[in-house]
């Protein structure tokens, strides 16, 4: 037998939904559904729905083995009788978890983990455990440690192992990186969401974004950027996915079949499929160059010394 909840989730703005983005924190109700049962405790403020549990909001659903929904009462609010509280207009969930195989859903972009805690007040989806990953028309990203994805920020942050590929196939490795996602400039959506910020917001962050494409990715200990032709590795990095160009800092290593060299800062572009090590003062730029591989073929074309 499925069970289901209605609960009030924070009030803010509530102006036109960019449903395409993973966001719990603007719209209506939070519908709560659960095969095995939902329990109310008033205590700790708590609603646990479990088996098969799943809560949705504005185009956002959230599917788990157990759902925890934490609440509070609205700012203002009087307080409630002693075993007369209700779930309705005089509070609102602040914190969402999720435990066991979940996902979080939009018409267009999923996320998965183990266990998966949502700050409404905060705008931020924080994943953990196994199988961590977010993905997006445009990109995927997977993380072994945690992965948190700031909706308001438009900025996601995964944690060990990290990877973003690309949706023409890049793929771009480190210990941690840190995507920052554009705003779709035409969705009609996010423009009356810019041109009509809720009262008390102004200078604040804006709507999250429409589809989530990629702008920059910022890189840190054991990068590694694979193109077709050649691996660009080093100690960090930036990746811009509009120009296809990366700069890495720090032992960086450029490989291409059995050529190698080896310096400080290279500046990699893999539209082109051009790579250049740039070298330092008072430093050699050094490689290893199998006998007989033709010069189209060595890695770092225009090297300098």
């Amino acid at each position: 037998m499925i069970r289901t909840l209605a609960l009030l989730a924070p009030l803010l703005w509530a102006g036109p939904a960019l449903a395409q983005t993973i966001d719990l924190s603007q719209g209506g109700p939070v519908d709560i559904t659960a095969n095995d049962g939902i329990e109310w405790r008033q205590a700790e403020q708590v609603v646990v729905a479990r088996g098969g549990a799943r809560a949705e909001r504005a185009g956002t659903a959230v599917d788990a083995a157990r759902l925890l929904a934490r609440y509070r009462p609205l700012p203002g609010a009087a307080p409630a009788a002693p075993g007369n509280e209700a779930l309705g207009g005089s509070n609102e969930i602040w914190r969402l978890e999720a435990e066991g195989s979940v996902r979080i859903s939009t018409a267009t972009d999923v996320a998965t983990g183990d266990r998966a805690v949502y700050d409404m007040d905060q705008s931020v989806l924080v994943l953990s455990g196994r199988n961590i990953s977010l993905t997006t028309p445009q990109q995927a990203i997977t993380a072994r440690d945690s992965l948190e994805y700031w909706t308001q920020r438009r900025m996601a942050v995964a944690r060990g192992n990290a990877l973003v590929v690309t949706e023409d196939g890049r793929r771009i490795t480190a210990d941690v990186l840190v995507a920052y996602l554009l705003e779709d400039a035409n969705n009609p959506q996010a423009a009356a969401a810019r041109a009509a910020p809720r009262p008390g917001t102004q200078g604040a962050a804006s709507p999250p974004p429409g589809q989530g494409r990629l702008d920059r990715v910022e890189l840190f200990g054991n990068v590694e950027i694979r193109s077709a032709e050649e691996v660009v590795r080093g100690d960090r990095g930036v990746y811009s996915a509009e120009t296809g160009q990366a700069r890495l800092l720090g032992n960086v290593r450029i490989t291409r079949g059995q050529n190698q060299i080896n310096g400080q800062e290279a500046l990699v572009n893999l539209n082109t499929g051009v790579s250049r090590l740039v070298g330092q003062p008072g430093q050699r730029v050094q490689g290893v160059v199998a006998p007989g591989t033709r010069e189209s073929t060595l890695p770092g074309q225009g090297a300098r010394p």
